[in-house]
């Protein structure tokens, strides 16, 4: 992303700006008070519809933050049976570095593998495929200003 690592961090770091980078079909919706800054600790609620307008709660904790340089977002309930989520971030010339790195597990059953071979996997990659192009948007040079 073309910005200081501060800019890049302070809008990671505000939870409220969630919502302006989850893909608008998914109907995200955060459900529990949340602060302006993140905080180890903080646990946030939320109501999705990713498939066929179904809400499902989903519930998150974030459990690591090295600021300036990482936190981690776990989800202590939700449509996963795991997911784990780090957010790091690397100044370079011109700007930062995001690097996401997701683990995610939606269950070894039948009907889990075919959840994710029909479409768990294709929705989590099109979430961060929106989620680039909407930063790019957001932080293009001629939205800098």
């Amino acid at each position: 992303m073309p910005i200081s690592l501060d800019k890049a961090w302070n809008y990671f770091a505000t939870p409220a700006n969630l919502q302006d980078i989850t893909p608008e079909d998914m109907t995200f919706e955060i459900i529990s008070p949340i602060p302006d800054k993140m905080y180890q600790g903080l646990i946030i609620l939320y109501v999705i519809r990713p498939f066929a307008h179904i809400p499902m709660r989903w519930c998150t904790e974030i459990t690591h933050i090295q600021e300036h340089r990482f936190f981690v977002d776990n989800q202590k309930s939700g449509p996963y049976k795991m997911w784990h989520h780090e957010h790091h971030f690397e100044e370079q010339d011109g700007g930062v570095l995001m690097t996401d790195i997701l683990h995610y597990d939606i269950g070894k059953s039948f009907l889990g593998w075919i959840a994710g071979e029909l479409f768990v996997h294709k929705k989590v990659q099109n979430i961060f495929t929106y989620r680039k192009k909407r930063l790019e948007q957001i932080f293009s040079p001629d939205n800098r200003a």
